[in-house]
């Protein structure tokens, strides 16, 4: 007993003092992590970095800085770091294979945050989807369409294809279709739609508003209009554009003529 009771005084006046300096490292270590995250995030706030990479970027810092602690504290115990540090590298590569769609998106992620091809609050059209960016998270992008519903988007499949960001100059042109009969004044029936265009209290003096002929069709001369406005006012342009354009036509006395056919029946 004497001599089991020795070896055990002898290990811990041995390893003693390394468990508690490793104690008093770690959570010194810990305390500074989290000062020194919460300083970089109060920086990139005061430079006005984009408010969701804030908070990823204060994430991804902390775990990396606690890893690289914990790593360092085994060391000072007396643990065989380099086998650690090898089974930790068989296991990220074992997850990153396995994770390799998630790993994908959190790229792309990484990329729409630092690029900024959009922002919260605008309105993108990808991957066929029309709607405004609700939320850009590490995985996905949410937007949220104009009949309220939500889309959630991969990031890897966002970045790595065609983004258009209609929001992006702030204001937006809305094309519009009209057609005329055949009989009626092109130059009238511009006229006409024109004004219109003008009078709309949301359609834009700058740019002004344009108007010509797009197509000319079998059954009608078809008439493109073009006014621009505010982003945010699209639909109820293109709505309301539609319905003053069928009103001022009338008014005019200009036809929109229905699908004609001529019938020639031979004896």
């Amino acid at each position: 007993m004497e001599e089991y009771f020795d070896e055990i005084l002898l290990l811990t006046m041995d390893y003693a003092p390394k468990l508690i300096l490793s104690v008093i490292v770690l959570v010194v270590g810990l305390w500074l992590i989290g000062v020194f995250t919460n300083m970089t995030s109060k920086v990139m706030k005061k430079a006005k970095v984009d408010e969701t990479l804030i908070p990823f970027t204060k994430s991804l810092l902390s775990w990396v800085l606690k890893v690289l602690l914990f790593i360092s504290v085994a060391s000072m115990i007396g643990i065989a770091t380099t086998s650690f540090i090898a089974v930790l590298g068989a296991a990220g590569l074992a997850v990153g294979l396995a994770l390799q769609g998630s790993l994908s998106n959190f790229a792309g992620g990484v990329l729409l945050l630092i690029f900024k091809p959009y922002k919260v609050g605008d309105l993108i059209e990808s991957q066929g989807a029309l709607g405004i960016v609700k939320e850009i998270q590490i995985f996905n992008t949410i937007l949220t369409t104009f009949q309220n519903k939500t889309i959630i988007l991969p990031n890897s499949a966002v970045s790595s294809n065609t983004i258009t960001n209609i929001s992006a100059n702030g204001t937006v042109r809305v094309d519009l279709e009209v057609g005329i009969s055949y009989d009626s004044s092109i130059d009238d029936a511009k006229e006409v739609l024109l004004k219109m265009m003008n009078d709309h209290e949301l359609v834009l003096k700058d740019p002004a508003p344009s108007i010509g002929v797009n197509a000319l069709a079998d059954s009608s001369v078809n008439l493109l209009m073009m006014p621009w406005c505010k982003c945010e006012d699209y639909w109820d342009v293109y709505f309301g554009i539609q319905e003053n354009a069928k009103k001022a036509l009338d008014d005019n006395k200009i036809t929109i003529p229905f699908p004609q056919r001529d019938v020639h029946i031979l004896k």
